[in-house]
């Protein structure tokens, strides 16, 4: 376990990384804004208010079909399930917040800003608002947004931004996200459920659903697993619940006896 201090320059740093896929992916959002005859205001309007990703994508794309508003609302719910995935995993380290700061914590989790204090949080062994921040903030609204504009307001010059490479930016970088988050048997086998169910599904029923399905089926194959011999050889890892105080017993009358037994200590 590393101090909160030294877990937070690597936030840092991890957050600069990732602001160049939210960068491309947000200016590609703002392209297919303008093309779909999103003004500057709507599309600034959907991505701070909504800040959904993917979903803003999609929202956009029926819109622009002229689709009715309620699929609209129920297709973007399904695609966004598995934000309460990231909810529940998180919620623990947070029970200490107030509702209302918890509320507002919400709107601004994403896909990077989970995936960023996900690992922040179990580097240092407890819940950080303030690095929760830097991810959410720093990491993905701000970057975000001001990417949105630019693409509604320069996007007209970029026909077609996979011809640059922008649309495989996002996939990559979560990628590698992901292989920094696999640290025991139990991710691994959680990523590489979710990736094959996610892909398979995908392929044969839309990436919707594929998100969804793999979303769900990967972390229940996670936690299907066993979990760490706390007696074994290896012991538990740092940071992770096994190692925190509240997963051990305490003696008490040894630990009286032991401070009995210290020396004392002059003025």
């Amino acid at each position: 376990m590393i101090t909160q201090r030294e877990s937070r320059r690597r936030l840092i740093r991890d957050t600069l990384i990732i602001n160049a896929s939210i960068i491309a992916f947000g200016f590609m959002f703002g392209l297919a804004a303008r093309n779909a005859g999103y003004s500057p205001l709507e599309a600034m309007a959907m991505s701070t208010f909504l800040f959904a990703g993917a979903a803003q994508f999609a929202g956009v794309g029926y819109v622009a079909a002229g689709l009715p508003w309620a699929p609209i609302v129920v297709l973007t719910l399904f695609l966004n399930a598995r934000h309460i995935l990231y909810s529940a995993a998180l919620a623990p380290r947070l029970r200490e917040f107030s509702a209302p700061r918890r509320a507002l914590m919400a709107h601004f989790l994403t896909d990077e800003a989970f995936a960023l204090t996900a690992a922040h949080f179990h580097r240092i062994g407890h819940a950080d608002e303030g690095g929760y921040w830097i991810a959410a903030l720093g990491g993905v609204f701000i970057p975000w947004n001001l990417s949105t504009l630019a693409g509604v307001l320069l996007g007209g010059a970029i026909p077609d931004p996979s011809k640059f490479g922008l649309d495989i930016v996002f996939p990559a970088a979560m990628g590698g996200l992901a292989v920094g988050l696999m640290l025991g048997r139990r991710e691994i086998v959680a990523a590489c459920t979710g990736a094959l169910v996610g892909v398979g599904a995908s392929l044969a029923l839309g990436p919707g659903v594929g998100i969804m399905i793999g979303g769900l089926l990967g972390p229940l194959a996670g936690m299907a697993m066993p979990g760490p011999d706390v007696a074994g050889a290896g012991g538990p890892r740092a940071g992770s619940p096994e190692s925190e105080l509240a997963g051990r017993p305490v003696d008490l009358d040894e630990a009286i006896a032991d401070l009995a037994t210290m020396p004392e200590v002059a003025p």
